[in-house]
Protein backbone atom coordinates (compact mmCIF):
# COMPACT_ATOMS: atom_id res chain seq x y z
CA UNK A 1 0.00 0.00 0.00
CA UNK A 2 1.61 3.77 -1.02
CA UNK A 3 3.08 5.58 1.44
CA UNK A 4 2.07 9.77 1.67
CA UNK A 5 5.27 11.33 2.79
CA UNK A 6 6.30 15.21 3.42
CA UNK A 7 9.92 16.59 3.68
CA UNK A 8 9.73 19.86 5.78
CA UNK A 9 12.38 22.09 4.77
CA UNK A 10 13.41 24.19 7.08
CA UNK A 11 15.92 26.56 9.14
CA UNK A 12 16.30 25.39 12.61
CA UNK A 13 16.82 28.29 15.33
CA UNK A 14 19.33 28.14 17.74
CA UNK A 15 16.86 28.40 20.41
CA UNK A 16 15.62 25.16 20.86
CA UNK A 17 12.30 26.45 22.49
CA UNK A 18 11.74 28.03 19.22
CA UNK A 19 11.73 24.85 17.58
CA UNK A 20 9.79 23.21 19.94
CA UNK A 21 7.24 25.98 19.40
CA UNK A 22 7.08 25.65 15.52
CA UNK A 23 6.56 21.24 15.71
CA UNK A 24 2.76 21.85 15.51
CA UNK A 25 2.29 24.33 12.73
CA UNK A 26 5.26 22.30 10.82
CA UNK A 27 3.60 18.92 11.74
CA UNK A 28 -0.05 20.18 10.36
CA UNK A 29 0.31 18.40 7.44
CA UNK A 30 -1.68 15.04 5.55
CA UNK A 31 1.05 12.23 5.73
CA UNK A 32 1.37 9.27 7.58
CA UNK A 33 5.61 9.92 6.98
CA UNK A 34 6.70 13.30 8.25
CA UNK A 35 10.76 14.64 7.98
CA UNK A 36 12.42 17.19 9.58
CA UNK A 37 15.90 18.29 8.76
CA UNK A 38 19.56 17.82 10.60
CA UNK A 39 19.67 18.96 13.77
CA UNK A 40 16.16 20.55 13.61
CA UNK A 41 15.97 20.76 17.68
CA UNK A 42 18.99 23.46 17.96
CA UNK A 43 20.82 24.19 14.85
CA UNK A 44 24.81 23.68 15.17
CA UNK A 45 25.76 27.53 14.95
CA UNK A 46 28.93 28.67 14.22
CA UNK A 47 31.41 26.19 13.15
CA UNK A 48 33.42 24.88 15.21
CA UNK A 49 30.49 25.92 18.21
CA UNK A 50 30.05 23.84 21.18
CA UNK A 51 26.56 22.13 20.79
CA UNK A 52 27.11 19.92 23.57
CA UNK A 53 24.98 21.97 26.22
CA UNK A 54 22.31 21.74 23.99
CA UNK A 55 22.57 17.45 23.89
CA UNK A 56 19.69 15.61 25.20
CA UNK A 57 18.45 11.93 26.10
CA UNK A 58 15.41 10.10 23.92
CA UNK A 59 13.20 10.59 26.69
CA UNK A 60 13.77 14.37 26.95
CA UNK A 61 11.81 17.56 26.39
CA UNK A 62 12.86 17.90 22.78
CA UNK A 63 11.47 14.02 21.96
CA UNK A 64 8.78 14.46 24.40
CA UNK A 65 7.69 17.13 22.40
CA UNK A 66 7.99 15.54 19.40
CA UNK A 67 5.85 12.85 20.05
CA UNK A 68 3.15 14.90 21.86
CA UNK A 69 2.59 16.93 17.95
CA UNK A 70 3.14 13.76 15.99
CA UNK A 71 -0.86 12.70 16.17
CA UNK A 72 -0.87 10.24 13.58
CA UNK A 73 2.04 10.40 11.67
CA UNK A 74 5.65 9.11 12.04
CA UNK A 75 8.22 11.93 12.24
CA UNK A 76 11.97 12.04 11.68
CA UNK A 77 13.77 14.67 12.90
CA UNK A 78 17.53 15.32 14.02
CA UNK A 79 18.87 16.06 17.68
CA UNK A 80 21.79 16.27 19.74
CA UNK A 81 21.55 13.44 21.76
CA UNK A 82 23.78 13.14 25.03
CA UNK A 83 26.84 10.31 24.09
CA UNK A 84 27.87 10.13 28.04
CA UNK A 85 30.66 13.09 26.69
CA UNK A 86 29.75 16.02 27.34
CA UNK A 87 31.71 17.64 25.10
CA UNK A 88 30.66 15.72 21.60
CA UNK A 89 27.39 14.50 21.74
CA UNK A 90 26.31 12.16 18.97
CA UNK A 91 24.08 13.50 15.92
CA UNK A 92 20.97 11.73 15.84
CA UNK A 93 17.71 11.10 13.97
CA UNK A 94 14.88 10.26 16.11
CA UNK A 95 11.83 8.53 14.66
CA UNK A 96 8.45 8.85 16.72
CA UNK A 97 4.91 8.23 16.85
CA UNK A 98 2.06 9.31 18.74
CA UNK A 99 3.47 5.86 21.21
CA UNK A 100 7.02 6.96 21.45
CA UNK A 101 10.46 5.90 19.98
CA UNK A 102 10.30 4.15 16.79
CA UNK A 103 14.47 3.87 16.52
CA UNK A 104 16.85 6.28 16.51
CA UNK A 105 20.06 6.31 14.48
CA UNK A 106 23.38 8.15 15.57
CA UNK A 107 25.29 10.05 12.39
CA UNK A 108 28.19 7.53 11.37
CA UNK A 109 30.23 9.87 9.17
CA UNK A 110 30.53 13.12 10.86
CA UNK A 111 31.56 16.68 8.37
CA UNK A 112 35.02 16.60 8.45
CA UNK A 113 35.60 18.17 4.77
CA UNK A 114 35.28 21.40 3.28
CA UNK A 115 36.94 23.51 6.05
CA UNK A 116 34.68 21.80 8.64
CA UNK A 117 35.38 19.06 11.41
CA UNK A 118 32.45 18.08 13.11
CA UNK A 119 34.39 15.24 14.66
CA UNK A 120 35.95 17.97 17.48
CA UNK A 121 32.37 18.74 18.58
CA UNK A 122 30.67 15.39 17.94
CA UNK A 123 31.06 11.85 18.31
CA UNK A 124 30.36 9.60 15.35
CA UNK A 125 27.84 6.84 16.01
CA UNK A 126 28.83 3.14 15.48
CA UNK A 127 29.76 1.89 12.39
CA UNK A 128 28.15 -1.25 13.04
CA UNK A 129 24.66 0.28 12.98
CA UNK A 130 22.02 -0.07 10.53
CA UNK A 131 18.75 1.11 11.54
CA UNK A 132 15.37 1.12 9.83
CA UNK A 133 11.75 1.10 10.48
CA UNK A 134 8.47 -0.29 8.36
CA UNK A 135 5.41 1.89 8.28
CA UNK A 136 2.95 -0.13 6.51
CA UNK A 137 3.97 -2.06 3.94
CA UNK A 138 7.13 0.54 3.48
CA UNK A 139 10.62 -0.78 4.88
CA UNK A 140 12.54 2.92 5.27
CA UNK A 141 16.25 3.26 5.97
CA UNK A 142 18.20 5.91 8.26
CA UNK A 143 21.15 8.22 7.33
CA UNK A 144 22.20 11.68 7.98
CA UNK A 145 23.81 14.29 5.35
CA UNK A 146 27.32 13.71 4.78
CA UNK A 147 26.84 9.83 5.02
CA UNK A 148 25.22 10.21 1.54
CA UNK A 149 29.07 10.61 -0.05
CA UNK A 150 29.10 7.19 1.43
CA UNK A 151 27.69 4.71 -0.43
CA UNK A 152 28.53 1.45 1.04
CA UNK A 153 26.02 2.58 3.62
CA UNK A 154 22.71 2.32 1.88
CA UNK A 155 24.17 -0.32 0.17
CA UNK A 156 23.96 -2.59 3.21
CA UNK A 157 20.08 -2.29 2.97
CA UNK A 158 20.61 -4.37 0.59
CA UNK A 159 16.72 -4.95 -1.37
CA UNK A 160 15.43 -4.85 2.38
CA UNK A 161 15.07 -1.19 1.21
CA UNK A 162 11.75 0.77 -0.12
CA UNK A 163 12.58 4.24 0.82
CA UNK A 164 15.72 5.57 2.39
CA UNK A 165 15.27 9.18 4.51
CA UNK A 166 18.18 11.47 4.66
CA UNK A 167 17.65 14.56 6.91
CA UNK A 168 20.46 17.05 6.28
CA UNK A 169 22.24 20.67 6.89
CA UNK A 170 24.16 20.76 3.57
CA UNK A 171 25.82 23.59 3.97
CA UNK A 172 25.68 26.12 0.89
CA UNK A 173 28.98 26.37 -1.19
CA UNK A 174 30.37 26.39 -4.83
CA UNK A 175 29.07 22.76 -6.40
CA UNK A 176 27.41 21.82 -2.94
CA UNK A 177 23.80 21.29 -4.36
CA UNK A 178 24.94 19.97 -7.48
CA UNK A 179 26.81 17.22 -5.30
CA UNK A 180 23.43 16.74 -3.48
CA UNK A 181 21.05 16.22 -6.27
CA UNK A 182 23.61 13.72 -7.77
CA UNK A 183 24.07 11.89 -4.74
CA UNK A 184 20.57 11.54 -3.97
CA UNK A 185 20.05 10.23 -7.66
CA UNK A 186 22.81 7.97 -7.84
CA UNK A 187 21.78 6.39 -4.28
CA UNK A 188 18.27 5.55 -5.57
CA UNK A 189 19.11 4.19 -9.34
CA UNK A 190 21.79 1.89 -7.66
CA UNK A 191 19.52 0.40 -4.77
CA UNK A 192 16.65 1.05 -6.80
CA UNK A 193 14.82 2.49 -3.80
CA UNK A 194 12.84 5.72 -3.20
CA UNK A 195 15.13 8.19 -1.48
CA UNK A 196 13.76 11.24 0.31
CA UNK A 197 16.00 13.94 1.19
CA UNK A 198 14.99 16.73 3.66
CA UNK A 199 17.32 19.88 3.71
CA UNK A 200 17.64 22.90 6.33
CA UNK A 201 16.82 25.90 4.00
CA UNK A 202 18.94 28.86 2.89
CA UNK A 203 21.02 30.98 3.04
CA UNK A 204 23.45 28.95 5.38
CA UNK A 205 21.98 25.49 3.75
CA UNK A 206 21.20 24.70 0.30
CA UNK A 207 17.78 23.38 0.72
CA UNK A 208 16.78 21.91 -2.37
CA UNK A 209 14.94 18.93 -1.03
CA UNK A 210 14.21 16.28 -2.91
CA UNK A 211 12.30 13.04 -3.52
CA UNK A 212 13.64 10.95 -6.37
CA UNK A 213 11.76 7.32 -7.14
CA UNK A 214 13.70 4.29 -7.96
CA UNK A 215 13.96 4.69 -11.90
CA UNK A 216 16.10 8.06 -10.85
CA UNK A 217 12.86 10.70 -11.10
CA UNK A 218 12.78 13.44 -9.33
CA UNK A 219 9.11 13.25 -7.94
CA UNK A 220 9.19 16.63 -5.81
CA UNK A 221 12.48 19.09 -5.46
CA UNK A 222 12.29 22.55 -3.30
CA UNK A 223 14.54 25.38 -3.70
CA UNK A 224 15.99 27.23 -1.05
CA UNK A 225 13.52 28.80 1.12
CA UNK A 226 10.92 27.29 3.78
CA UNK A 227 8.70 24.81 1.94
CA UNK A 228 6.99 21.34 2.21
CA UNK A 229 7.20 18.56 0.12
CA UNK A 230 4.90 15.82 -0.58
CA UNK A 231 4.87 12.62 -2.66
CA UNK A 232 4.07 9.30 -2.67
CA UNK A 233 5.96 6.23 -1.79
CA UNK A 234 4.57 2.85 -3.75
CA UNK A 235 6.55 -0.04 -2.83
CA UNK A 236 4.86 -1.93 -5.73
CA UNK A 237 6.76 0.68 -7.66
CA UNK A 238 9.86 -0.80 -6.18
CA UNK A 239 9.10 -4.12 -7.09
CA UNK A 240 8.82 -3.40 -10.63
CA UNK A 241 11.33 -1.63 -11.02
CA UNK A 242 14.03 -3.86 -9.45
CA UNK A 243 12.35 -6.50 -11.70
CA UNK A 244 13.60 -4.76 -14.16
CA UNK A 245 16.54 -3.55 -13.37
CA UNK A 246 18.00 -6.41 -10.87
CA UNK A 247 21.26 -4.96 -10.38
CA UNK A 248 20.98 -5.73 -6.73
CA UNK A 249 20.99 -9.38 -7.44
CA UNK A 250 23.36 -9.05 -10.25
CA UNK A 251 26.20 -8.02 -7.46
CA UNK A 252 29.21 -10.36 -7.93
CA UNK A 253 31.99 -7.86 -5.26
CA UNK A 254 29.86 -8.49 -2.25
CA UNK A 255 31.69 -9.69 0.19
CA UNK A 256 34.95 -10.05 -1.91
CA UNK A 257 38.19 -8.70 -0.79
CA UNK A 258 40.42 -6.63 -3.95
CA UNK A 259 43.43 -8.21 -4.52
Amino acid sequence: MPLDLALVQVASSLDPADNVGRLSTLLDVDASLVVLPEAFARDFGAPGSDVGPFAEKLDGPFVTALVSAAGDRTVVAGMFEQSGDDARPYNTLVVVNRDGVVASYRKIHLYDSFGYQESKALSAGPVDQLVGFELGEVRVGLMTCYDLRFPELARRFGADLDLLVVPAAWVAGPRKVHHWRTLLTARAIENVCYVAGAGQSGPRYSGTSMVVDPWGDVLAEAGHEDATLRATVDPALVTEARNENPSLDNRRLLGAELA
